[in-house]
């Protein structure tokens, strides 16, 4: 298990933190999701490190830029 912080930028409110969290929460080696759009970051835990590439899609294909 190991925990991530992606930088995004796009969020500005709290319909953008629910959005992203449950797009990032479909992914099922995701086993925890807060994001955070005053500081443009998401903390993600995964099950397999493999998935963070699926996870960094989710958030692109939601609507935001992800920058790491």
């Amino acid at each position: 298990m190991e925990k991530h912080t992606i930088l995004v930028e796009g969020m500005s409110c709290n319909h953008c933190k629910v959005a992203v969290e449950e797009a990032v929460s479909e992914n099922k080696d995701v086993l925890s999701v807060e994001a955070f759009p005053s500081d443009d970051k998401v903390n993600v835990e995964l099950r397999d490190d493999s998935a963070l590439q699926d996870v960094k899609q989710r958030i692109y294909d939601a609507g935001y830029d992800v920058k790491s």
